[in-house]
Protein backbone atom coordinates (compact mmCIF):
# COMPACT_ATOMS: atom_id res chain seq x y z
CA UNK A 1 0.00 0.00 0.00
CA UNK A 2 3.09 1.92 0.47
CA UNK A 3 4.77 1.59 -2.76
CA UNK A 4 1.24 3.05 -4.26
CA UNK A 5 0.90 6.02 -2.77
CA UNK A 6 4.59 6.51 -3.92
CA UNK A 7 3.61 5.96 -7.29
CA UNK A 8 0.99 8.05 -7.32
CA UNK A 9 2.89 11.29 -5.49
CA UNK A 10 6.07 10.36 -8.22
CA UNK A 11 3.22 10.48 -11.27
CA UNK A 12 1.29 13.83 -9.92
CA UNK A 13 5.14 15.65 -10.00
CA UNK A 14 6.32 14.37 -13.14
CA UNK A 15 2.44 15.59 -14.07
CA UNK A 16 3.27 19.20 -12.83
CA UNK A 17 6.41 19.95 -14.18
CA UNK A 18 5.44 18.86 -17.50
CA UNK A 19 2.33 21.33 -17.27
CA UNK A 20 4.51 23.99 -16.36
CA UNK A 21 7.36 23.54 -19.23
CA UNK A 22 4.37 23.41 -21.61
CA UNK A 23 3.81 26.95 -20.26
CA UNK A 24 6.68 28.58 -20.89
CA UNK A 25 7.10 27.13 -24.28
CA UNK A 26 3.83 28.46 -25.14
CA UNK A 27 4.83 31.95 -24.02
CA UNK A 28 8.10 31.89 -26.12
CA UNK A 29 6.04 31.00 -29.25
CA UNK A 30 4.10 33.97 -28.57
CA UNK A 31 6.47 36.11 -28.37
CA UNK A 32 8.20 34.75 -31.37
CA UNK A 33 5.31 35.39 -33.28
CA UNK A 34 4.55 38.76 -31.72
CA UNK A 35 8.42 39.59 -32.77
CA UNK A 36 8.32 37.88 -36.54
CA UNK A 37 4.81 40.39 -36.76
CA UNK A 38 6.64 43.41 -35.49
CA UNK A 39 9.30 42.78 -38.23
CA UNK A 40 6.99 42.55 -40.81
CA UNK A 41 5.47 45.92 -39.55
CA UNK A 42 9.29 47.04 -39.66
CA UNK A 43 9.59 45.71 -43.47
CA UNK A 44 6.25 47.41 -44.38
CA UNK A 45 7.76 50.74 -43.32
CA UNK A 46 10.83 50.25 -45.09
CA UNK A 47 8.79 49.46 -48.64
CA UNK A 48 6.00 52.98 -47.37
CA UNK A 49 10.13 54.77 -47.55
CA UNK A 50 11.52 53.18 -50.27
CA UNK A 51 8.86 54.71 -52.32
CA UNK A 52 9.05 58.16 -51.04
CA UNK A 53 12.60 58.24 -51.59
CA UNK A 54 11.59 57.24 -55.07
CA UNK A 55 8.90 59.81 -55.75
CA UNK A 56 11.57 62.34 -54.06
CA UNK A 57 14.23 61.89 -56.55
CA UNK A 58 11.35 61.69 -59.32
CA UNK A 59 10.54 65.54 -58.15
CA UNK A 60 13.78 66.78 -57.98
CA UNK A 61 15.62 65.47 -60.75
CA UNK A 62 15.95 69.06 -62.75
CA UNK A 63 17.55 70.52 -59.27
CA UNK A 64 20.09 68.36 -59.47
CA UNK A 65 22.98 70.76 -60.55
CA UNK A 66 21.62 73.55 -58.08
CA UNK A 67 21.47 71.46 -55.19
CA UNK A 68 24.18 69.42 -54.84
CA UNK A 69 24.83 69.85 -51.17
CA UNK A 70 20.95 68.79 -50.96
CA UNK A 71 21.23 65.72 -52.65
CA UNK A 72 24.03 64.56 -51.30
CA UNK A 73 22.81 64.51 -47.68
CA UNK A 74 19.69 63.00 -49.25
CA UNK A 75 22.09 59.98 -50.44
CA UNK A 76 23.42 59.85 -47.11
CA UNK A 77 20.03 59.31 -45.55
CA UNK A 78 18.81 56.43 -48.35
CA UNK A 79 22.39 55.18 -47.18
CA UNK A 80 21.58 54.90 -43.64
CA UNK A 81 17.83 53.80 -44.71
CA UNK A 82 19.83 50.92 -46.20
CA UNK A 83 22.00 49.89 -44.16
CA UNK A 84 19.07 49.44 -41.41
CA UNK A 85 17.58 47.23 -44.10
CA UNK A 86 20.85 45.37 -44.30
CA UNK A 87 20.67 44.94 -40.34
CA UNK A 88 16.80 44.32 -40.31
CA UNK A 89 17.59 41.29 -42.87
CA UNK A 90 20.41 40.27 -40.08
CA UNK A 91 17.96 40.57 -37.36
CA UNK A 92 15.56 37.92 -39.28
CA UNK A 93 18.33 35.61 -39.59
CA UNK A 94 18.95 35.60 -36.10
CA UNK A 95 15.10 34.86 -34.93
CA UNK A 96 15.28 31.90 -37.70
CA UNK A 97 18.26 30.37 -35.82
CA UNK A 98 16.56 31.17 -32.57
CA UNK A 99 13.70 29.08 -34.07
CA UNK A 100 15.88 26.25 -34.28
CA UNK A 101 17.04 26.57 -31.46
CA UNK A 102 13.51 27.04 -29.88
CA UNK A 103 13.23 23.40 -31.82
CA UNK A 104 16.08 21.78 -30.13
CA UNK A 105 14.92 23.13 -26.85
CA UNK A 106 11.34 21.35 -26.90
CA UNK A 107 12.67 18.63 -24.39
CA UNK A 108 15.32 20.96 -23.09
CA UNK A 109 15.38 22.17 -19.29
CA UNK A 110 13.94 25.24 -17.70
CA UNK A 111 17.42 26.69 -17.71
CA UNK A 112 18.05 27.06 -21.26
CA UNK A 113 14.72 28.03 -22.03
CA UNK A 114 15.35 31.14 -19.79
CA UNK A 115 17.94 31.93 -21.90
CA UNK A 116 16.57 31.74 -24.70
CA UNK A 117 13.37 33.83 -23.72
CA UNK A 118 16.63 36.51 -22.56
CA UNK A 119 17.74 36.18 -26.35
CA UNK A 120 14.45 36.54 -27.92
CA UNK A 121 13.92 39.85 -25.62
CA UNK A 122 17.10 41.27 -26.58
CA UNK A 123 16.76 40.49 -30.46
CA UNK A 124 12.92 42.13 -29.44
CA UNK A 125 14.06 45.55 -28.12
CA UNK A 126 16.93 45.90 -30.92
CA UNK A 127 14.18 45.79 -33.69
CA UNK A 128 12.11 48.18 -31.54
CA UNK A 129 15.58 50.88 -31.46
CA UNK A 130 15.61 49.73 -35.15
CA UNK A 131 11.88 50.29 -36.33
CA UNK A 132 12.93 54.03 -33.98
CA UNK A 133 15.75 54.98 -36.17
CA UNK A 134 13.89 54.14 -39.17
CA UNK A 135 11.17 56.47 -38.56
CA UNK A 136 13.25 59.03 -37.69
CA UNK A 137 14.81 58.76 -41.28
CA UNK A 138 11.59 59.00 -42.86
CA UNK A 139 11.08 62.28 -40.71
CA UNK A 140 14.13 63.90 -41.86
CA UNK A 141 13.41 62.82 -45.59
CA UNK A 142 9.79 64.08 -45.41
CA UNK A 143 11.58 67.92 -43.65
CA UNK A 144 14.15 67.71 -46.81
CA UNK A 145 11.37 67.02 -49.34
CA UNK A 146 9.73 70.46 -47.38
CA UNK A 147 13.09 72.31 -48.15
CA UNK A 148 13.62 70.79 -51.32
CA UNK A 149 10.30 71.76 -52.83
CA UNK A 150 10.51 75.32 -51.19
CA UNK A 151 14.07 76.22 -53.06
CA UNK A 152 12.14 74.49 -56.16
CA UNK A 153 9.62 77.32 -55.73
CA UNK A 154 12.49 80.40 -55.14
CA UNK A 155 13.84 79.46 -58.29
CA UNK A 156 11.01 79.60 -59.98
CA UNK A 157 10.23 82.86 -58.61
CA UNK A 158 14.35 83.71 -59.53
CA UNK A 159 13.23 82.43 -63.72
CA UNK A 160 9.97 84.51 -63.71
CA UNK A 161 11.21 87.50 -62.49
CA UNK A 162 14.54 86.99 -65.12
CA UNK A 163 11.68 87.25 -67.81
CA UNK A 164 10.23 89.87 -66.45
CA UNK A 165 13.42 91.89 -66.12
CA UNK A 166 14.31 91.29 -69.92
CA UNK A 167 11.12 92.18 -71.02
CA UNK A 168 11.13 95.45 -69.09
CA UNK A 169 14.46 96.20 -70.31
CA UNK A 170 13.65 95.82 -74.02
CA UNK A 171 10.77 97.53 -73.63
CA UNK A 172 12.94 100.54 -71.91
CA UNK A 173 15.17 100.48 -74.78
CA UNK A 174 13.34 99.91 -77.78
CA UNK A 175 14.04 102.47 -79.86
CA UNK A 176 17.56 101.26 -79.58
CA UNK A 177 17.57 97.59 -80.62
CA UNK A 178 18.06 97.59 -83.87
CA UNK A 179 21.48 100.33 -83.38
CA UNK A 180 24.08 98.24 -81.75
CA UNK A 181 22.37 97.14 -78.42
CA UNK A 182 20.81 93.62 -77.93
CA UNK A 183 19.18 92.01 -75.18
CA UNK A 184 19.23 88.28 -73.62
CA UNK A 185 19.22 86.09 -71.34
CA UNK A 186 21.86 83.35 -70.03
CA UNK A 187 22.32 81.55 -66.83
CA UNK A 188 19.54 83.25 -64.76
CA UNK A 189 21.01 86.58 -65.88
CA UNK A 190 19.77 89.31 -68.27
CA UNK A 191 22.35 91.37 -70.77
CA UNK A 192 22.62 94.12 -72.14
CA UNK A 193 25.22 94.24 -74.86
CA UNK A 194 25.88 97.84 -76.54
CA UNK A 195 27.90 98.03 -79.14
CA UNK A 196 30.99 100.23 -79.50
CA UNK A 197 29.53 101.96 -82.35
CA UNK A 198 26.39 103.03 -80.43
CA UNK A 199 28.99 104.58 -77.51
CA UNK A 200 32.57 105.12 -78.62
CA UNK A 201 34.57 106.02 -81.57
CA UNK A 202 37.49 103.57 -82.43
CA UNK A 203 39.71 103.86 -79.22
CA UNK A 204 37.88 106.03 -77.11
CA UNK A 205 35.86 106.30 -73.67
CA UNK A 206 33.74 109.17 -73.94
CA UNK A 207 30.26 107.98 -74.36
CA UNK A 208 28.78 109.10 -77.41
CA UNK A 209 25.04 111.16 -77.16
CA UNK A 210 22.94 108.79 -78.25
CA UNK A 211 25.43 106.25 -76.11
CA UNK A 212 24.26 108.37 -73.22
CA UNK A 213 20.42 108.83 -74.05
CA UNK A 214 19.83 104.71 -74.35
CA UNK A 215 21.97 104.54 -71.31
CA UNK A 216 20.11 107.01 -68.97
CA UNK A 217 16.65 105.33 -69.99
CA UNK A 218 18.19 102.42 -68.50
CA UNK A 219 19.44 104.32 -65.46
CA UNK A 220 15.34 104.56 -64.62
CA UNK A 221 14.65 101.48 -65.31
CA UNK A 222 17.40 99.73 -62.99
CA UNK A 223 16.32 102.56 -60.33
CA UNK A 224 13.06 101.93 -60.19
CA UNK A 225 13.87 98.09 -59.58
CA UNK A 226 16.07 98.10 -56.62
CA UNK A 227 16.18 94.42 -56.22
CA UNK A 228 18.83 94.42 -59.21
CA UNK A 229 22.51 93.79 -59.15
CA UNK A 230 24.48 95.53 -62.01
CA UNK A 231 27.48 94.31 -63.46
CA UNK A 232 28.65 96.97 -65.93
CA UNK A 233 32.03 95.34 -68.27
CA UNK A 234 33.87 96.50 -70.80
CA UNK A 235 34.90 94.61 -73.88
CA UNK A 236 37.85 94.52 -76.43
CA UNK A 237 39.09 92.62 -79.65
CA UNK A 238 42.72 91.53 -79.74
CA UNK A 239 44.19 94.29 -81.47
CA UNK A 240 46.66 95.80 -79.42
CA UNK A 241 46.37 99.12 -78.11
CA UNK A 242 49.73 100.95 -77.48
CA UNK A 243 49.21 104.52 -75.74
CA UNK A 244 51.16 106.97 -74.50
CA UNK A 245 48.84 108.34 -71.64
CA UNK A 246 46.58 107.00 -69.38
CA UNK A 247 44.71 104.53 -70.96
CA UNK A 248 48.04 102.14 -72.63
CA UNK A 249 47.01 99.34 -73.62
CA UNK A 250 43.24 97.07 -74.24
CA UNK A 251 42.80 96.30 -70.36
CA UNK A 252 43.02 100.08 -69.70
CA UNK A 253 40.35 100.57 -72.39
CA UNK A 254 37.87 98.22 -71.56
CA UNK A 255 38.56 99.66 -68.00
CA UNK A 256 38.10 103.00 -68.62
CA UNK A 257 34.99 102.36 -70.58
CA UNK A 258 33.36 100.16 -68.36
CA UNK A 259 33.65 103.51 -65.35
CA UNK A 260 32.41 105.76 -68.29
CA UNK A 261 29.07 103.85 -68.85
CA UNK A 262 28.86 103.34 -64.84
CA UNK A 263 29.51 107.05 -64.51
CA UNK A 264 26.55 108.10 -66.81
CA UNK A 265 23.97 105.65 -65.31
CA UNK A 266 24.81 106.96 -61.73
CA UNK A 267 24.05 110.57 -62.90
CA UNK A 268 20.61 109.39 -62.00
CA UNK A 269 20.58 110.05 -58.34
CA UNK A 270 17.74 107.31 -57.99
CA UNK A 271 19.97 105.04 -58.70
CA UNK A 272 22.27 103.64 -55.76
CA UNK A 273 26.09 103.97 -56.69
CA UNK A 274 26.57 100.39 -54.39
CA UNK A 275 24.48 98.14 -56.61
CA UNK A 276 26.73 98.73 -59.58
CA UNK A 277 30.26 97.07 -60.07
CA UNK A 278 32.54 97.94 -62.82
CA UNK A 279 35.04 95.93 -64.47
CA UNK A 280 37.47 95.66 -67.33
CA UNK A 281 37.59 92.45 -69.24
CA UNK A 282 40.11 93.17 -72.12
CA UNK A 283 40.30 91.13 -74.63
CA UNK A 284 39.60 87.78 -73.05
CA UNK A 285 35.98 87.04 -73.12
CA UNK A 286 35.06 87.38 -77.06
CA UNK A 287 31.87 86.55 -78.61
CA UNK A 288 33.28 85.26 -81.76
CA UNK A 289 37.07 84.98 -83.22
CA UNK A 290 38.91 88.25 -83.87
CA UNK A 291 39.73 86.72 -87.63
CA UNK A 292 37.15 89.43 -89.37
CA UNK A 293 36.85 92.94 -89.18
CA UNK A 294 33.02 92.09 -88.25
CA UNK A 295 34.08 89.38 -85.59
CA UNK A 296 36.64 92.19 -84.24
CA UNK A 297 33.65 95.13 -84.15
CA UNK A 298 31.14 92.36 -82.57
CA UNK A 299 34.18 91.61 -79.74
CA UNK A 300 34.03 95.64 -78.72
CA UNK A 301 31.16 96.10 -77.04
CA UNK A 302 30.10 96.80 -73.12
CA UNK A 303 27.72 94.64 -71.40
CA UNK A 304 25.53 95.87 -68.34
CA UNK A 305 24.57 92.53 -66.57
CA UNK A 306 21.16 92.20 -64.44
CA UNK A 307 21.01 89.79 -61.99
CA UNK A 308 17.80 89.78 -59.52
CA UNK A 309 18.65 89.31 -55.97
CA UNK A 310 19.08 86.11 -54.15
CA UNK A 311 18.59 86.73 -50.92
CA UNK A 312 15.94 84.35 -50.04
CA UNK A 313 16.92 81.41 -52.03
CA UNK A 314 20.96 82.03 -50.38
CA UNK A 315 19.15 82.11 -47.09
CA UNK A 316 17.48 78.53 -48.38
CA UNK A 317 20.70 77.15 -49.40
CA UNK A 318 22.85 77.98 -45.94
CA UNK A 319 20.07 76.92 -43.81
CA UNK A 320 20.74 73.13 -45.40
Amino acid sequence: MRTVHILILFTGILFLSSCVSVKQFTDVQDKLKEATSENERLKQTNMRLETTNTELKSENRQLKEKNEDLNSRLEEALYESNVQKQKNAGLKVDIQNLNRQLDILKTGSSSEIEQLLEELQTARRDLNARGDRLLEAEKELEDRNARLIELQNVLAQKDQAVKELKEKVMNALTGFTNKGLTVHEKNGKVYVSMDEKLLFKTGQWSVDPNGQRALRDLSQLLAENTDINIMVEGHTDNVPMHGSGEVKDNWDLSVMRATAVTKILTQNVQLDPERIIAAGRSEYVPLTVNETAEGRQMNRRTEIILTPKLDELLEILEAN
